[in-house]
């Protein structure tokens, strides 16, 4: 009896996996309102829990990726310009909430531990070098700024309430 040969395309045990998780990086990509890339050499075990936990408060995804993965998850998004920093070690992180946050976040904690790389940075949708990831991480908090402008707010309201007032005991004294 013969068998009838088949042909079977086999694909790599983990080629669902891959999908998977390139998937999950476009859906991230799409989500945040920016994005860090970063080479995280030096950290100890201790210096990335820290940085890890105050990324998480802020609202902000951390994720050691595979340069291949983030690239092929950008090219699907039609973001171009990072093969350049897909080289090497690589973290991201996703700015879900706050478009400021990774960078300032970073930055700071960089500055402080003088370990680890900004490489460059997605913004809306677009990859940017690290002068704009500064400037972000350079821009005050969301809940500094609502501050300031009730601040300004507050300021002119008892303007106004002091130039009435002023009105008013003009006319008084000109009643009287």
């Amino acid at each position: 009896m013969e068998r009838e040969s088949e042909v079977q395309f086999i694909m790599p045990k983990n080629y669902e996996s891959k999908a998977a998780i390139i998937a999950e990086i476009k859906e991230l990509l799409q989500k945040s309102q920016s994005a860090v890339i970063v080479d995280y050499r030096g950290l100890t075990v201790e210096e990335d829990t820290a940085l890890r936990k105050s990324l998480r408060e802020a609202g902000v995804s951390y994720k050691v990726l595979k340069n291949t993965y983030v690239k092929r998850a950008a090219d699907e998004l039609g973001i171009t310009g990072l093969d350049e920093a897909l080289n090497g070690p690589t973290a991201v992180a996703f700015g879900l909430e706050d478009a400021a946050a990774p960078a300032r976040i970073l930055k700071k904690f960089i500055s402080d531990k003088k370990k680890m790389e900004i490489k460059c940075g997605i913004y809306e949708g677009k990859a940017v070098d690290t002068k704009v990831v500064d400037a972000l991480a350079d821009l005050p908090t969301k809940e500094v700024l609502i501050s300031m402008l009730l601040g300004t707010l507050n300021e002119t309201v008892a303007k106004l309430a002091r130039t009435l007032k002023a009105i008013a005991d003009k006319m008084e004294e000109t009643a009287a």
